[in-house]
């Protein structure tokens, strides 16, 4: 049985890193009237190369199959309201990321590269060297993307787009980005004047809003924990 409690930590801090990504998920996003680049020197990608395209505090991953074609993670709501695939097979617009997100739905789908790119410049980058990790030949990081290809739940911190590409590459599922969001929030939850800002801020609440159980139990709860986390 799953702990209650750690499944409410993982969700707030799943909202708060929704929250500081909010401008990847409100431009460039897919599904604008963005330009496409529409020139990518295919002569450089190989079949199993992890793919990248940089966003606005987050990197977008995915796995190059050969022929103009990228297998990435894409959170999408369309896939829990719909069956029909002539839909669900066109570009991610911005407000089926956010809501995939948020829903916790999301693919691993096969796009053109420009359609992964969104406009943006496409990078090689294997991860290798920040991950420390040996990785597998090309040609089987390409077959097991492939294989993943579907639906899939989605979690920004346990299950993002960097996970499915260093589980296909290495074997195991890990995201820098999560990890470094998460060590940030220690920094954050760290500092003494976390404490005091979220005291001062739970005491205005009970002073407009009144006392009661959902005013002063958070006013409360939360100074505690950050200053037991400190």
């Amino acid at each position: 049985m799953k702990n209650p409690m750690l499944e409410a930590v993982s969700l707030l801090l799943e909202k708060l890193l929704l929250i500081y990504n909010f401008k990847l998920f409100s431009s460039g996003a897919p599904g604008e009237d963005k330009p496409r680049s529409g020139f990518h020197d295919m002569n450089s990608f190989h079949r199993g190369d992890v793919l990248e395209v940089p966003r606005t505090h987050l990197t977008h991953y995915g796995i190059y199959l050969g022929d103009n074609r990228v297998a990435h993670m894409m959170p999408d709501i369309l896939l829990v309201l719909t069956d029909d695939k002539e839909l669900t097979k066109k570009v991610v617009s911005n407000k089926r990321l956010i809501l995939g997100v948020i829903g916790r739905v999301a693919s691993i789908r096969v796009d053109t590269v420009d359609d992964f790119a969104y406009g943006a410049k496409v990078l090689v980058n294997h991860l290798d060297k920040s991950l420390k990790k040996k990785p597998f030949l090309n040609e089987v990081v390409a077959r097991r993307a492939e294989k993943l290809v579907g639906i899939a739940t989605y979690s920004l911190l346990w299950n993002n787009c960097e996970h499915f590409v260093t589980y296909c590459r290495f074997g195991t599922a890990v995201s820098p980005q999560a990890d470094k969001f998460c060590e940030i929030l220690k920094i954050i939850i760290r500092d003494e004047r976390s404490v005091l800002a979220s005291a001062l801020v739970g005491l205005a609440s009970i002073v407009c809003l009144g006392l009661a159980s959902y005013t002063a139990l958070p006013a409360i709860f939360i100074p505690f924990c950050l200053w037991i986390a400190g």
